[in-house]
């Protein structure tokens, strides 16, 4: 997965919650957003994922414009913020199940669904309560179409 922004910037009334951002994270890279209560980690990450538009600038993910294209930059990246919306009665699995639905990986979904839980190292709780889990656990999940 790639993501490139440049200089995205998100205002609210005459606060600039984010201010002309620009990075790039190649494919296989990690990268973390460090930085103090209100420096515009949450609000990046919402930009990115879709689910607030920037005031200005621009992102791609994996190639989409995450103004043109939301639905594919959606069925890419996966988005589980620090006070997620979880639903906690669900199993690992069930849940893991239900986003790949959400997302429309159709065929792809149980190899997307066992790749998930290799991956995060979920073998063991895939059949716990998403409410069981350690937050270090839950903040592993996330997801992104083959």
């Amino acid at each position: 997965m790639s993501i490139q922004v440049n200089q995205l910037t998100k205002i609210y009334g005459s606060q600039h919650a984010v201010d002309k951002v620009s990075f790039e994270a190649k494919e296989g890279e990690i990268l973390g957003f460090l930085g103090p209560n209100g420096a515009g980690k949450s609000t990046t990450m919402k930009m990115l994922t879709c689910y607030v538009p920037p005031t200005s600038g621009t992102a791609l993910v994996c190639g989409y414009d995450i103004l043109k294209n939301p639905i594919e930059v959606r069925q890419q990246i996966g988005y589980l913020p620090e006070n997620n919306p979880l639903y906690l009665d669900m199993f690992v699995r069930e849940y893991l199940e239900f986003v790949a639905h959400l997302h429309k990986l159709g065929k792809h979904t149980q190899q997307r669904v066992e790749e998930m839980i290799h991956t995060t190292g979920l073998t063991a709780e895939q059949h716990k309560k998403m409410g069981q889990l350690s937050r270090a656990t839950d903040n592993a999940l996330g997801w992104h179409k083959p």
